[in-house]
């Protein structure tokens, strides 16, 4: 007989995978029983050979350092979506990554359930994660992730109040499963990217250190440029497709 041992990081972030596609198929079918559903942004529609490569950063942090040296050693720019809690107890990680070069966004204050809160303690979320990060950055947050894929009207219209967009991803690097190899990872990213895509991967999964070389290779030879996600989007004058896909709208002025 044949046994599987998974460590404690896999478990933790496979649990989260597995709630956050539970919850955005619950949210969905929630919210267009209700009406119009909104959408947060998947990827960008363009031209250019553009791609945006994310982080998540919510419980562990033993690979921040050496992702933050893979970067550096390819020159790409990275966004990483951070909890409250991550900051209070990892601020030298936010400084070092701010310090390298990276965007360092707003990923809530607690990691809870957006969608079972009130406006109020949505705001409260983003504004404690916000000030949390620009008491060390001196920059605050523009984007925000929310925890679990957990999202609803409510919740990005609240975050559209506090002048923030809402960000998703199209590419799912799948690194927090149990089965996942840097050669899984690598194949997964690069056969899915496309212009405008968001990558999703996270700060402590076993191998995205491993993976992340020859994915930054791979996709620089095939001639595609990293951008921060905040320099992807589109700030004004746009619209969000049924996919999650933003577009610009074209002014005929």
């Amino acid at each position: 007989m044949k046994y599987i041992i998974v460590s404690k990081k896999q478990l933790i972030l496979g649990a989260l995978a597995i709630l956050a596609t539970l919850t955005v198929i619950i949210g969905s079918v929630r919210v267009f029983a209700s009406g119009e559903r909104i959408l947060p942004i998947y990827c960008v529609e363009c031209e250019e050979k553009k791609v945006a490569i994310s982080f998540d950063a919510a419980w562990g942090n033993d690979d921040t350092d050496e992702l933050i040296n893979i970067l550096k050693e390819y020159d790409v720019p990275a966004t990483f979506f951070v909890v409250g809690a991550w900051v209070d107890k990892y601020p030298e990680s936010v400084k070092a990554l701010h310090d390298a070069g990276h965007k360092v966004q707003n990923h809530s204050n607690t990691h809870p359930y957006m969608t079972k809160l009130s406006e109020q303690q949505m705001l409260a979320e983003l504004s404690s994660c916000n000030e949390k990060i620009a008491a060390i950055t001196g920059e605050k947050p523009l984007l925000f992730r929310p925890p679990y894929g957990d999202y609803n009207n409510a919740v990005i219209k609240a975050v559209e109040s506090a002048e923030m967009y809402t960000i998703q991803w199209d590419v799912d690097s799948l690194d927090w499963k149990d089965t996942a190899t840097p050669e899984s990872i690598c194949k997964r990213v690069t056969s899915k990217v496309k212009n405008g895509s968001i990558v999703l991967f996270h700060n402590d999964a076993d191998h995205t250190p491993a993976a992340l070389p020859n994915i930054l290779k791979t996709l620089k030879d095939q001639g595609y440029e990293f951008v921060f996600i905040e320099d992807l989007i589109y700030k004004e004058n746009y619209e969000i497709k049924h996919d999650g896909t933003q577009c610009k709208i074209e002014n005929d002025n």
